[in-house]
């Protein structure tokens, strides 16, 4: 079996993954200046989905995702933030932990979180003082 990339999205993840993408449904309360069906028609859910995994997972920009394999990134984006609104990655997330319980098993009763916040000891010698502290004259 080929391996694909970690933002690729395969054919048995995305069966579970799409029940969880909400329809876009036109909102009744809104006064529309075009006709239903009019405008850019809907991006492909996979495709925008595909394109939110590229950008978490290589760590770019929104507007340097490839246009040509996953469309305009400005659209990705905006599918995003609604789809974050909505609650759909906390979701996927819920389904993910539920099934990898079902797996392997979670200890629930016992889990542990190690964090260290510090500031870095020589950070003021090698940079020297922050430019936005000083007083304007």
């Amino acid at each position: 079996m080929k391996r694909l990339a970690s933002w690729k999205v395969s054919d048995d993840f995305w069966a579970r993954v799409e029940p969880l993408i909400p329809e876009r449904q036109r909102d009744s309360e809104k006064t529309y200046k075009r006709k239903s069906g009019g405008g850019r028609k809907r991006q492909d859910p996979r495709k925008v989905f595909e394109g939110i995994l590229y950008v978490l997972r290589t760590g770019c920009q929104w507007k340097a995702v490839p246009k040509s394999e996953y469309g305009s990134s400005s659209s990705i984006h905006q599918y995003f933030l609604e789809w974050q609104a909505m609650g759909v990655f906390e979701q996927l997330w819920r389904a993910s932990l539920l099934e990898y319980d079902e797996l392997e098993g979670i200890a629930w009763e016992w889990q542990s979180l190690d964090s260290t916040m510090i500031k870095a000891p020589l950070a003021l010698e090698s940079v020297g003082r922050n430019p936005g502290s000083r007083k304007k004259r």
